[in-house]
């Protein structure tokens, strides 16, 4: 009688937590307080409404650590705890910012990309890692940018102009770090369960 070997699902960098629902709870709460803290690390700009944050930093991070469900959840509750009064947005706001409003749905959309993304393995080496932080950047900006111009009622190009360039050398630093510590941070975890 021969054995047939089922390999075991890809993990994400959450998983090698003892699995639980406490354990995923905590990790959802802790994303979203991430990216919380993350926001108040704020510059204003005076000719956009958008700020620079440290949040698409987090949202990477979050994403890519905590697969596509915790993720979500932990950008959902950031989201829906920040419109209900929590004053964890950029520069300690909370409510519904009309026109930023695309950037934190396109948090959650992204969010559940890169997680997925991971779960197959796009967070475990530096060339992957960055591309699928890249993947994350696009979607958040994809979302965000056609709301800013339907929320300011400008056309698509004078919201790329508010929401998208200004922003470019910031998102391409944060992908970049972000991509190099998640495989870097699989290394410690791979050392340690040995």
């Amino acid at each position: 009688m021969s054995t047939i070997a089922v390999p075991s699902p890809r993990r994400v960098l959450a998983d090698a937590v003892a699995s639980s629902r406490v354990a995923d709870a905590v990790l959802v709460v802790s994303g979203a307080a991430l990216v919380g803290l993350l926001a108040q690390v704020t510059i204003h700009l005076g000719f956009t409404p958008v700020p620079i944050t440290g949040q698409t930093l987090g949202v990477l991070l979050v994403g890519t650590a905590l697969g596509w469900r915790r993720a979500s959840l932990a950008m959902g509750l950031y989201v829906a705890a920040g419109v209900l009064g929590v004053p964890w947005f950029a520069g300690h706001s909370s409510g519904v910012p009309m026109a930023t409003f695309g950037y934190l749905l396109g948090f959650v959309v992204a969010s559940a990309a890169l997680g997925w993304l991971a779960s197959r393995g796009a967070d475990r080496t530096v060339a992957r890692a960055v591309t699928s932080m890249v993947v994350g950047e696009v979607i958040i900006f994809a979302i965000a940018v056609p709301w800013l111009a339907v929320s300011l009622h400008v056309g698509l190009a004078t919201a790329i102009s508010l929401g998208l360039t200004p922003f470019i050398t910031g998102e391409v630093i944060k992908a970049a770090l972000a991509g190099v510590a998640l495989p870097a941070t699989w290394r410690l975890v791979d050392r340690t369960q040995r």
